[in-house]
């Protein structure tokens, strides 16, 4: 699924530099689950919205892609591989549960194309569920609330506010990703110890530092000053590469020089080794959430999921579609066990260094991500700098 993996990588990390320009804190959201949402609205707009969700989603047509007929069989190509992939995370194992779920809740007296519901059933799993905005809109918001909390065992409640939707509401689009693994080998939680974190060289919290000895793929980036190591979870199907500059402020210097190339070169087998290599881990947890009306005028889109107006011939019931309410949702703990069980912390560990060791202290801002090995795709992208 090389173009699968390539178009989440690109579109993961355009996504990433942009949001990194106008948010503070951490940054946690899934290419896979916003890119599969935007799909979803692509087929469905017209005019100019459709022309700027294609701007947006110019990361599945190669710049070789010279005809139509091209560019159509590239989208068929990702969406028949999109499909692929639902059916792979969907396959039960003891080692992991990661879930994509899409939902359209509509309201009942609007007439939805049934070409673009066989759409959205097809290439993304995604059903149309009629609720009553126009004579029942708070009863309906809490009904998509108690299915998005159903998806994410209760992790995300109340998605939507009171009164962010109304009797205008015609459509809602829900896109979740849910995350819960287990480390393939587990951090013992005896040695985890409290430490400084510093969010810069004078600032500094404690947080929970997990701490093992083990092998682990590694390679230095000399060219960034940084180092790279990957972290399988249980099964090795996914895991977690965590990018760690060497220097304390040097985060945002390096972000302008990776690019979605080289974050595939540096991941890939032959770049990195097994090595020894002692990891210090912060234990964080991490729920974001995005409108993506909001996310995608960063990109560029502008308008792109707004009502359109009152004279528009796009606002007939036949003519397109337009969601008033675009929300992703990510959610990850990062524990002892890789799991979001409460973890306890450990005292008095005192940790001797062997010479043949290296030395991975993630006590400063990092970038992390985490990858579906077979499919090569970078299910979920974060920065964590503030505990």
């Amino acid at each position: 699924m090389d173009s699968l993996g390539a178009a989440y990588t690109q579109f993961g990390f355009n996504l990433f530099q942009k949001l990194n320009k106008i948010k503070d804190g951490n940054i946690f959201f899934s290419p896979a689950g916003i890119s599969a949402a935007i799909g979803m609205l692509v087929f469905g707009a017209q005019g100019a919205t459709a022309a700027q969700l294609q701007k947006v989603r110019r990361y599945t047509e190669s710049s070789r892609i010279k005809t139509e007929e091209e560019k159509i069989e590239k989208s068929e190509e990702i969406y028949h591989q999109f499909q692929e992939f639902l059916s792979e995370i969907g396959k039960s194992t003891d080692g992991y549960e990661l879930r994509i779920a899409n939902r359209l809740f509509g309201e009942k007296t609007y007439l939805f194309l049934q070409k673009y519901l066989d759409y959205v059933e097809k290439h993304y799993h995604a059903s149309l569920e009629p609720v009553d905005f126009v004579n029942a809109a708070d009863e309906s918001r809490k009904k998509i609330n108690s299915w998005v909390e159903s998806q994410t065992k209760e992790k995300v409640k109340d998605l939507f506010p009171d009164g962010s939707l109304d009797s205008f509401t015609k459509l809602a689009l829900v896109n979740i990703v849910y995350f819960k693994g287990q480390w393939d080998r587990e951090f013992k939680k005896e040695n985890t110890k409290e430490e400084e974190f510093w969010l810069n060289k004078s600032t500094s919290r404690c947080v929970p530092m997990m701490t093992q000895s083990h092998a682990y793929s590694f390679a230095f980036l000399e060219d960034l000053q940084a180092k790279l190591l990957g972290i399988p979870y249980k099964n090795n199907d996914l895991s977690m590469f965590v990018l760690l500059p060497n220097d304390t402020d040097d985060l945002e210097k390096i972000i302008d020089h990776i690019t979605p190339e080289k974050l595939v070169e540096w991941t890939s087998p032959g770049h990195m080794e097994v090595r020894n290599v002692t990891l210090h881990l912060p234990r964080f947890a991490v729920e974001d959430g995005y409108d993506l009306e909001a996310v995608l005028a960063a990109v560029g889109p502008g308008d792109a999921v707004r009502e359109p107006r009152a004279d528009s011939p796009r606002s007939a019931s036949h003519s397109g579609l337009q969601a008033q309410k675009f929300l992703h949702r990510a959610f990850v703990a990062v524990t002892e066990g890789g799991t979001e069980t409460a973890a306890g912390t450990g005292v008095g560990f005192a940790l001797t260094l062997a010479p043949e060791y290296e030395h991975f202290h993630c006590n400063h801002p990092f970038l992390f991500f985490v990858r579906h090995n077979q499919s090569n795709s970078i299910l979920f992208f974060g920065r964590f700098s503030s505990p």
